[in-house]
């Protein structure tokens, strides 16, 4: 079958498309923009690539099938044509489980935060364990330095996404995919542009709870209260709780960075973790993949060893370069307690030098002003600050900059940015980049003016 793929660099629409060219698809597919970590992933797979929305690559293509991607709208150039032509089109969500999903023991990893780690962790213990599992994750997990695969064996771990799934289906993506195993991992409130607020999320992750059949599992964080109402609204699973103080299974950190902890069910020491990742978020993360895993009858002495060899996710406070002995970071945080997390983490393994927040508010909650509010304190550890304000913000971010602690640049242009950025860095500071799109290369440009 020809499939021509409509927003194919998205992270989820990456993943179907290399999917379904694995399975013997001619795969194609086009977007506004392309750009690192998943074009490199389409053009490792050899898919077709086309720029910009014009519906003669598509026409030229003849695909059986155009798949829409869930940021693709009515008057969309290449909508509005495959509409009048009737070409056949469905969602991602809903092809991904009608074509794959169906007959495997899906591991869904929900959440607000930590979905890409998450699922990254526990397909990589699932593979050390010789599972062979088949996965789509939202980002690009360094051990397989790919973000899908088939897999041979019987589980499939997805990333299980909140948004909606297309312009004519605004259901989460999630209720598509019939978990057996289901991870919560916490419930803030996001994505405002979709979500009138978090009583609405809520509703959303307990219809992802009713599909979930009885004799599945649901591993659920019994720190956050919105996990807790969800399950308390209705569930028909065992749930395995873990991460607060006396939940069933729960973590101690031995570092102050926290790569080394121990981890406990009912009391009873399991495990003791040594890991090239760090921050408490990232243990955190750790012990819901580990619980998921365990409820498979996976051996202790095999996934302790597993997050050993654990290597983490590309933008996930992935070093992308040292200057001068500057290191410059790059990570996909763009929600505030996202944010927060990540200095703290770095915070905590910075011994020496200041860490900088160089930050993109690009995602759509951030350009509304929904999380305004929280902003400053989530910047709180950021010993300097550095925000672009693109065109889209539509609030007063000079009202938020004075509730800031550290010193502040806002800069509309990125080379105002980045020279303001390398006047002030000195040797031993960590530059953090945070950002859920591109950024305009800022990485590249920082190295090459520090250097």
């Amino acid at each position: 079958m020809r499939l021509y793929f409509l927003g194919i660099c998205g992270t989820f629409m990456a993943g179907v498309a290399t999917l379904a060219r694995d399975l013997g698809h001619e795969v194609a597919g086009c977007d506004s923009n392309i750009y690192p970590p998943m074009s490199e992933v389409l053009t490792r797979a050899k898919i077709q690539l086309d720029l910009g929305y014009d519906f003669e690559p598509v026409k030229q293509f003849n695909p059986d099938l155009v798949i829409v991607g869930n940021a693709i709208s009515r008057g969309n150039v290449a909508l509005e044509a495959i509409l009048k032509a009737n070409i056949h089109y469905t969602s991602g969500p809903e092809w991904l489980y009608d074509h794959l999903l169906k007959d495997r023991h899906v591991l869904a990893v929900s959440g607000t935060h930590g979905k890409t780690t998450v699922s990254s962790i526990l397909t990589w213990l699932l593979a050390q364990a010789g599972q062979q599992p088949g996965f789509l994750i939202g980002g690009v997990p360094k051990n397989f330095n790919q973000s899908s695969a088939l897999g041979k064996g019987p589980y499939f771990v997805i990333e299980a996404d909140e948004y909606d799934t297309a312009f004519f289906d605004k259901r989460p993506k999630f209720m598509h995919y019939r978990p057996k195993t289901c991870i919560i991992n916490n419930i803030e409130f996001d994505h405002g542009d979709i979500y009138e607020n978090l009583d609405v999320i809520k509703k959303q992750f307990g219809y992802l709870v009713r599909t979930v059949p009885s004799n599945g599992v649901i591993v659920a964080a019994s720190n956050d209260q919105n996990v807790k109402q969800v399950i308390e609204q209705g569930c028909w699973s065992k749930v395995e709780w873990f991460d607060d103080h006396d939940a069933q299974w729960r973590v101690e950190s031995l570092s102050k960075d926290c790569h080394h902890f121990l981890i406990y069910c009912n009391e009873e020491n399991l495990a003791e973790i040594t890991w090239n990742e760090y921050g408490r978020h990232n243990m955190h993360n750790a012990l819901a993949a580990f619980v998921a895993a365990f409820q498979l009858n996976i051996p202790v002495a095999t996934l302790q060893s597993a997050l050993a060899s654990y290597q983490g996710v590309k933008r996930r406070l992935e070093v992308r370069g040292v200057a001068n002995n500057i290191t410059v970071y790059d990570d996909f945080a763009h929600h505030p307690t996202a944010i927060a997390a990540t200095l703290t983490a770095l915070k905590s393994k910075t011994e020496r030098g200041r860490v900088f927040a160089i930050a993109e508010l690009g995602s759509n909650s951030m350009s509304q002003g929904l999380h305004q509010k929280q902003l400053p304190e989530a910047f709180a550890h950021a010993d300097s600050v550095y925000i672009y304000k693109p065109n889209s913000i539509k609030w007063n971010i000079d009202e938020m900059v004075q509730q800031l602690t550290s010193p502040c640049f806002i800069g509309s242009d990125i080379d105002d940015i980045v020279s303001e950025v390398v006047k002030d860095a000195k040797p031993g500071d960590q530059l953090l980049v945070m950002s859920n799109k591109s950024f305009a290369g800022i990485h590249e440009r920082l190295l090459a003016a520090l250097s």
